[in-house]
């Protein structure tokens, strides 16, 4: 039962605390899994509470772009030459100026987008809601250090992302499409019938959103999908940053996509088209494949894949049931399956920090030593996002900075981070750094 319970918690969670063990047990597995499924019934203010030290999390883009300001913004007012932003005393003056008048630099925003991330993983009641946040960011992805993406991120996860995450992929998809960073991610906001269709979107939402890139789709459906939406775009990417569709420069042509013949309808061509690659089979199957890799093997058994696809299909894509039909499966109960996965840094970091009954602000050294192992969050540049493969993790100087890690927090080293190491964790901080730790 306790093996069965520890691999519960490694694969939709961040692993055990202290007590976690037993407190699933007298609850039973079964009803821990329905309260992490429906995370909005699970009291949360220890998480909570700690999340008010970010106030960026609440704020709309324009006090963002107000309060966290480029540098460049204050070029001609300082008399910067173009490229000598980053000049020691350049930017000594601006520091100060920053200083005086209650500002930010932009990059105070990926500290506290980091921050909230890592605290919700280590101290949150939800731990399953916040696993499939980092899923689905992964899985949508954008690249935070992308001009506008710098203050279009923060919101991207909050609103787009983060409601969604066990909702119904349709949902998902609109919000994902609809959102700002994604927009701007990938110069949809850009693609006009008058002045050029661009089709960046179009063909990462079939290949890597939806279909596959053997999902059946052809070059003319990337096409058709980009002529659909032309006019998606953003009021201001610096400015307001909030949706916006532009009638004026939306092909308002019919489209045939999939087979599917969509008529002219404004924003709703767009819209359409999210519906069909939602319901389509090759997305149930693409979906599914996906989540059985995040949580049962990195060679997903096919015959599972195929049983979340008919629940996908079956229900509409609610991904809350195909989590259910992934964790109740005896492929995911398996004892091949335990262990079976490879940590990502992030989850490498976290988990140490709870299974030594720590506590942490999220600190921009935590951060920073999580991007040595090599996951530097929110800063993945290609939209494939991070792989979800044990090859991609486990390189030779990764492995030495997973060592530095464990060394560095068990000797309470990290600032912003302190774990409990009394006589009952030392022999639990000496396997950190073990092979055996590495897996979830």
């Amino acid at each position: 039962m306790q093996d069965a319970i520890t691999h519960l918690l490694n694969r939709i969670g961040y692993g055990r605390r202290p007590g976690d063990i037993e407190r699933v047990q007298e609850a039973g597995i079964q009803k821990y899994l329905d309260q992490q499924l429906h995370p909005e019934r699970i009291h949360d203010a220890v998480a909570e509470a700690r999340l008010a030290s970010f106030p960026s999390l609440t704020m709309r883009t324009p006090q963002l772009v107000e309060r966290y300001p480029a540098v460049q913004k204050f070029a001609r007012q300082f008399r910067i030459p173009q490229g000598d932003e980053n000049k020691r005393d350049v930017r000594r003056q601006v520091l100060a100026y920053y200083e005086e008048n209650g500002l930010n630099l932009p990059q105070k925003l990926l500290q506290e987008l980091e921050s909230q991330k890592i605290v919700r993983a280590v101290h949150s009641e939800r731990q399953l809601q916040e696993v499939m946040t980092d899923f689905w960011f992964n899985h949508f992805n954008v690249f935070w250090s992308k001009n506008a993406d710098r203050w279009l991120t923060t919101a991207y996860e909050m609103n787009a992302i983060r409601p969604n995450v066990l909702g119904k992929l349709t949902d998902l998809l609109m919000a994902t499409a609809k959102s700002p960073a994604m927009l701007f991610y990938l110069d949809n906001f850009l693609s006009s019938s008058l002045k050029g269709i661009n089709e960046n979107y179009a063909r990462e939402l079939m290949e890597l959103h939806t279909l596959g890139v053997d999902g059946g789709y052809t070059q003319k459906d990337v096409q058709e999908v980009a002529r659909a939406f032309t006019g998606w775009s953003i009021d201001g990417p610096q400015r307001n940053g909030e949706f916006m569709f532009r009638p004026r420069i939306h092909d308002d042509g019919e489209k045939i996509v999939l087979g599917h013949r969509i008529n002219a309808g404004g924003i709703k061509d767009g819209e359409m088209v999210l519906e069909i690659l939602a319901r389509h089979p090759s997305t149930a199957h693409f979906i599914s494949t996906k989540l059985v890799r995040r949580f049962v093997s990195d060679n997903p058994p096919e015959a599972l894949v195929k049983r979340v696809a008919d629940v996908f299909r079956k229900t509409d894509g609610d991904i809350r049931e195909m989590m259910r039909t992934i964790v109740t499966s005896p492929e995911f109960n398996s004892a091949e399956a335990q262990g079976a996965k490879t940590k990502t840094p992030f989850e490498f970091a976290v988990s140490s920090i709870r299974v030594l009954d720590g506590s942490t602000d999220g600190s921009r050294q935590l951060a920073q030593a999580i991007a040595r192992m090599g996951q530097p969050l929110y800063q993945c540049q290609p939209p494939t996002g991070f792989p979800d493969r044990a090859d991609h993790w486990m390189s030779n100087g990764a492995v030495v900075e997973r060592l530095n890690f464990a060394v560095a927090l068990s000797a309470n080293r990290i600032p912003g981070t302190t774990v409990r190491i009394d006589d009952s964790m030392k022999s639990i901080a000496l396997k950190l750094g073990s092979p055996e730790f590495q897996k979830r």
